[in-house]
């Protein structure tokens, strides 16, 4: 097993996507250990401003050398702002998938739903077993 940064801070999904939470604002993107598994990202799909998305629904998509992934929301809300840099130059999320390769701003429906969420220490033992 690689060290793969893992922030405490941060929740995380079974699909490897982790969302940062600042009051109702959720910051969604890819693990570093769903990039690792994935390989080169060479291109990305993200939902348009004002789009609604679901928990546990697709909202974009990723695509590496060896395969296309769906992105999974980890909340339900509005997508407030997308990174038109990661659009631009997928392999942003090659190098720094827990930071500059965040994918979409989410204003959430309901902090309630974070719950279903996991946490680092859950989410470390997930990635320890693959």
């Amino acid at each position: 097993m690689s060290n793969y940064i893992v922030p405490e801070e941060n929740y995380y999904t079974k699909d490897h996507e982790w969302a940062q939470v600042d009051e109702n604002l959720c910051t969604v993107g890819i693990t570093e250990f769903a990039q690792d598994s994935l390989g080169e990202v060479v291109y990305v799909e993200l939902p348009e401003t004002g789009q609604k998305v679901t928990q546990g629904e697709p909202f974009g998509v990723v695509e590496s050398v060896k395969a296309v992934s769906d992105l999974v929301s980890p909340v339900s809300g509005t997508v407030i702002e997308v990174n038109e840099g990661v659009l631009e130059e997928p392999g942003i999320i090659n190098d720094d998938a827990m930071n500059e390769g965040w994918l979409v701003r989410i204003e959430m429906d309901s902090e309630k739903e974070l719950a279903q969420l996991m946490r680092a220490p859950d989410y470390r033992k997930i990635i320890a077993g693959k």
